[in-house]
């Protein structure tokens, strides 16, 4: 198995929650950003991918 983790928005982070559950994998980790992405600034985009980033290292190293 490959550690990996997910980027969901705020917006579909419950989907990702059941979905998770559905198919049998109910701690699947993934990180949560600012929804939307689309109407984001680069700076916006940038704090969105720095806050991916760390939330999903914080899940690789403890995996």
């Amino acid at each position: 198995m490959v550690p990996a983790f997910s980027v969901m928005t705020e917006r579909f982070a419950s989907a990702a929650v059941l979905m998770s559950r559905v198919l049998g994998m109910p701690d699947y980790g993934f990180a949560k950003i600012g929804h939307p992405v689309s109407s984001a600034t680069d700076a916006g985009l940038e704090a969105m991918a720095r806050l991916a980033i760390e939330q999903g290292r914080s899940m690789l190293v403890r995996s």
